[in-house]
């Protein structure tokens, strides 16, 4: 087995570079996706539930790529490929998704299209990001994985930095930083079209000056049998992988549940947290429909008989069933257009008759305006303070390898980042918030540096992508569970009539990483469990 060379930091930094357009885009999804659904019409105590597809995706997608590239070998490479489809995937999602508005979708049409997006721009940030862990594990000797991954996390958090900013900074620049309701604000839009630009020249870049070692190559550094003629060749086991799993798999994966379940939240709440406590966002009582006989109905526009529009785009036009006690016919009416003579066009409708008007009330709910300057600000400073949380990340990557314990630094950065979440809950003041963040930064950093770091460090031979493939798993699943119980949560913890106390909801995250700080403590560095036999690497088209 031939020993991995020491690489020049410059060849370091080259195998990570695409890591910054790819964070650029993870960035504008993380501080802007909650705030496009909420302008589109979105419930608050619904936005979680739109995070679940997006992990759920990667939980699918993410062992596959990470199998699939370990016997995968052409003329772009063997993690290269995927980085291309990604990346390319990602630029034409991102040019999509904050138009979810724009497209004169009903609200549940824009809602479902948002969705979507979201589902596929997250599947394809990750497929892009992937090859980038994988290239640290395959090309970088043990010595230089922690330098290696610091790079990756300062390029991050570098990326994350310019993502974040973008719409404060095109506000700046006179763009126009409000819209109609249901319509996402130009800032928003110029900044996923920027970021999409960067992207793609960002992967350009990587495909010019990243050389992946041929098969024959990369089985000698790895230690693997180099007659690959003799060597039969097997499909890699999901299941043996797993049994075979050295035990730092599975004690780092419990501390990313704690940490990605936190963050989750942070992603889904914290545009709403800051808008209510920093920047007094007006309150304003929306009115989705009619609920009779214990059924609620709701459309973009509901209409009585011929053609009463008693709701309007989620406002209550006037006490309409006071004044027609009924009997009368109820259709809610997804789109409605007048034409030139002034009729109605109604499509994809449904009916209800309403024998008695006093059976029935108006479905109401009091939401954060987020037509309002206040809120839309409130949603550009959320972009400041996720770039003070990535310049602190970047600060406190740089100091991560100083520490002489890994799993020191490791708890220490969890704990710091508890602090900047359960301040981020009760702060009031829009300065004070850059100390919370720049708090989170820290567990950040650390997240991104040390779980693969040492994982990797346990890892020996041709199956390291398919172990990181699965390794993601441990980023997936505790975001779908967040998503799936922060509904709940946050309906436990809400007043009928009052704003959803999404703030909350960041305390609630504090705990998460505290808990994960406790759990680093039965982490073990080195492998655990005798190594499998590994494939070898061998040279195939896609």
């Amino acid at each position: 087995m031939r020993t991995k060379p020491d690489l020049s930091f410059w060849k370091l930094w080259n195998l990570s570079f695409g890591f910054f357009g790819v964070q650029i885009a993870y960035a504008l999804q993380s501080a802007n996706v909650s705030r496009i659904f909420t302008t589109i019409g979105a419930d608050p105590h619904d936005l979680s539930y739109f995070w679940i597809l997006p992990p759920l995706m990667g939980l699918v997608v993410q062992p596959v790529v990470g199998m699939m590239s370990d016997k995968t070998w052409n003329r772009f490479g063997r993690r290269l490929p995927y980085l291309i489809v990604g990346a390319l995937i990602a630029v034409v999602v991102m040019c999509l998704l904050p138009n979810a508005g724009s497209f004169h979708f009903t609200v549940s049409s824009a809602i479902l299209f948002g969705l979507v997006s979201l589902m596929m721009l997250d599947t394809s940030i990750n497929m892009a990001m992937q090859p980038f862990k994988m290239l640290v594990g395959d090309m970088v000797n043990e010595k230089q994985k922690g330098l290696a991954y610091s790079i990756q996390s300062f390029l991050c958090n570098a990326g994350s930095v310019m993502g974040y900013i973008f719409p404060i900074l095109f506000m700046w620049f006179g763009i126009k930083n409000t819209a109609p309701a249901g319509v996402v604000p130009d800032t928003v839009i110029w900044s996923f079209y920027i970021g999409a630009a960067i992207l793609l020249l960002c992967v350009v870049y990587s495909l010019v000056k990243i050389k992946e070692w041929p098969p024959h190559l990369y089985n000698e550094y790895n230690g693997i049998e180099e007659n690959v003629k003799t060597q039969k060749k097997e499909s890699t086991n999901v299941i043996k992988l797993l049994k075979n799993a050295p035990s730092t798999f599975w004690t780092v994966g419990v501390v990313q549940f704690f940490c990605w379940f936190a963050f989750l939240f942070l992603w889904t709440y914290a545009t709403n947290t800051v808008a209510h406590n920093a920047f007094q966002t007006p309150k304003t009582v929306t009115c989705p429909g009619i609920s009779y006989d214990g059924k609620d109905y709701t459309g973009k526009f509901l209409i009585a008989n011929d053609s009463v529009i008693i709701v309007e785009h989620g406002k209550q036009t006037g006490n309409w069933l006071a004044e027609h006690p009924g009997p009368f016919t109820l259709t809610m009416a997804d789109i409605v257009e007048k034409r030139a003579d002034g009729s109605l066009d109604i499509n994809a409708t449904d009916k209800a008759q309403i024998a008695n008007a006093a059976d029935c009330k108006y479905m109401s709910r009091t939401v954060l305006d987020a037509t309002s300057n206040q809120y839309n600000e409130a949603g550009n400073w959320v972009g400041v303070l996720y770039a003070i949380q990535a310049l602190g990340s970047v600060l406190w990557a740089v100091m991560l390898p100083r520490f002489r314990s890994r799993k020191f630094s490791y708890t220490l950065s969890l704990l710091l980042g508890a602090v900047g979440f359960f301040m981020t809950a009760f702060i009031t003041n829009q300065y004070l918030l850059f100390v919370a963040f720049a708090l989170i930064g820290c567990a950040w950093a650390a997240m991104l540096a040390w779980p693969f770091t040492i994982l990797t460090n346990s890892l020996k031979g041709g199956n390291i992508g398919a172990y990181l493939g699965l390794f993601n798993c441990t980023i997936c699943v505790p975001q779908i569970v967040a998503a799936l119980v922060g509904g709940w949560i946050l309906s436990i913890l809400s007043t009928p009539g009052e704003v959803a106390p999404e703030y909350l909801m960041m305390a609630v995250a504090a705990v998460a990483l505290v808990l994960g700080a406790i759990s680093v403590v039965f982490i073990k560095e080195g492998n655990g469990t005798a190594e499998p036999q590994e494939n070898p690497v061998i040279g195939e088209d896609l």
